[in-house]
């Protein structure tokens, strides 16, 4: 168990150590951190060597010059510098929601970016001014639509917060596959299989070989195969895909670059600029007034947490269990597998800088 406070300030040196600035290595440390408190360990400080490795390879500049380079009233192009996704996705996110305090509602495809950590981290930014936000990026291409033996697609996450009055705001944030790749990492550094239903292998078929995407598998779409809705799962990423890459001039589908952690794949050469996303900020007052709007917020989600359950279970609000999870970690500090304890402890030591 580490506590949060620690991880956060070893995840800052870090991010120092490779020429960020505080203010961004602050920033960086804080989106990386709060995924492993809300329990989503895949985008966490796991992720950490991840993002020196690609600082390694040129890919990534600690230091950029963000700014937009198309807009009109409420919409904006911004080119991240080939910065840190996890700076470049909530600068983004704030030209959003300036342009929904003057037009209404604000939208940001963002190019030459690289991993933005967890979606909804920055669709939250936007729901604490009394917008609803939204946040989607590519990613590289480890999903196979449905039929295909190709990788074509990322995990290509969505994240939509939506404030309440009283109640927690509402977060739905989920990849458009059936789970993250970082899942089968966690259960490779277990040496555990993955349930059936998460991958298929090079032939096509369903495994539980947690090593099959590396072994020429692909990962599936929502929905698992066609019979279950995968091809529901592989048109929400296509839409993914197309708002983050194809709309804001950055690679896409196949020509996604890789993330670091996955050397098992070749960065194809591009036909655009970096990896994508994509932001929206909605001001609640552009469509009627917002406290009245969020009392009614409360009122939906009271009503979906009175729903009579099946025995032993209770209907959850996306965001549930994260928020749980958040107040157990913060009481009882992180739990940290042993293979990115040495990775983190590896990082120290190259930096001097003590876990």
């Amino acid at each position: 168990m580490i506590t949060a406070n620690q991880l956060r300030t070893f995840t800052e040196q870090i991010f120092i150590a490779i020429g960020c600035s505080e203010t961004d290595a602050r920033l960086a440390a804080d989106v990386l951190v709060s995924a492993d408190l809300r329990g989503v360990d895949s985008h966490g400080v796991a992720r950490l060597p991840g993002y020196v490795r690609l600082y390694d390879l040129g890919r990534i500049n600690p230091t950029p010059h963000m700014r937009v380079v198309h807009e009109t009233p409420s919409t904006a192009v911004v080119d991240g510098d080939r910065g840190l996704g996890l700076i470049v996705g909530p600068w983004a996110m704030q030209v959003a929601i300036e342009k929904a305090r003057i037009a209404g509602t604000g939208w940001v495809a963002v190019r030459n970016s690289n991993h933005f950590g967890i979606a909804g981290y920055h669709a939250l930014l936007a729901a604490e001014q009394d917008m609803i936000g939204q946040a989607m990026t590519h990613a590289a291409p480890l999903v196979a639509p449905t039929f295909s033996l190709d990788k074509l697609l990322g995990t290509n996450p969505i994240a939509v917060a939506i404030p309440a009055a009283t109640e927690p705001t509402f977060l739905a944030d989920f990849a458009s596959t059936a789970v993250a790749y970082g899942k089968l990492e966690i259960l490779q550094r277990k040496g555990q299989d993955i349930p059936e239903g998460w991958a298929q292998n090079a032939e096509g078929q369903p495994t539980t070989d947690a090593n099959a995407v590396r072994n020429g598998g692909a990962l599936l779409p929502l929905g698992t195969d066609r019979e279950h809705g995968s091809h529901k799962g592989y048109g929400l990423g296509a839409i993914v895909d197309i708002f983050s890459g194809v709309l804001s001039g950055a690679n896409y589908g196949p020509w996604v670059p890789p993330f670091a952690t996955a050397g098992f794949m070749q960065a194809n050469e591009g036909v655009g600029v970096g990896t994508g996303h994509f932001f929206g900020a909605m001001r609640i007052d552009a469509f009627r007034p917002a406290d009245e709007f969020k009392t009614h917020m409360d009122t939906w989600i009271q009503r979906f947490r009175q729903a009579k359950a099946v025995e032993g279970k209770q209907v959850l609000i996306p965001g549930d269990p994260e928020r749980t999870m958040e107040a157990e970690r913060l009481a009882n500090g992180i739990p940290v597998v042993e293979p990115v304890i040495k990775s983190l402890e590896e990082l120290g030591e190259r930096f001097g800088v003590k876990l």
